[in-house]
């Protein structure tokens, strides 16, 4: 890889570390190609991506970046998954690390919150955006259509009592 192809890469991290809601770093030594492409599909699948890349590189993306202090975690074969969502990616990550003992979660990072390997789980747990909006329209949905029957309740209690009246007038 030449200057200008690492240079290249610099700027990519960078620009997932600025733009990412969440980054987590992995070991995954001992992973075949077919694993590997299982966990990018998956990543896929919730908007998120994957990247391998060299450590020394992705270093240097984190220079200047909010996430700086996760450079501590970036040893051995790593790999980093990401999404936009805050917490797509590590879903995708703690649920695929059940399944694979050879893909182990070091940390990762959130914003300016650098996360060990429990900060992951626990973003892991939290509902996704989708989730939290399903949430908050059931909300804002629950009053609207309590209005609308307390509304309309009244309305067919009077058409019962006028077909009651009409009823006796016609006998």
């Amino acid at each position: 890889m030449d200057r200008a192809q690492k240079e290249k890469v610099v700027e990519e991290l960078g620009q997932i570390f600025e733009s990412s809601g969440v980054v987590v770093v992995a070991h995954y030594a001992g992973m075949t190609v077919a694993q590997m492409q299982d966990l990018r599909a998956k990543m896929r699948e919730v908007g998120g991506s994957v990247r391998v890349a060299k450590n020394t590189l992705a270093k240097i993306a984190l220079e200047g970046k909010a996430s700086a202090k996760m450079a501590d975690i970036l040893t051995g074969m790593t790999v980093l998954a990401y999404s936009e969502d805050p917490v797509a990616a590590a879903k995708v990550c703690d649920a695929y690390a059940k399944g694979n003992d050879k893909f182990q979660i070091l940390g990762g990072a959130m914003g300016k919150e650098v996360l060990d390997l429990n900060g992951v789980k626990v973003v892991a747990a939290m509902p996704s955006r989708e989730e939290l909006l399903a949430q908050i329209v059931s909300c804002i949905g629950a009053p609207a259509s309590n209005i609308a029957g307390a509304i309309g309740a009244p309305a067919s209690n009077i058409a019962s009592i006028l077909s009651t009246i009409e009823d006796k007038a016609a006998a």
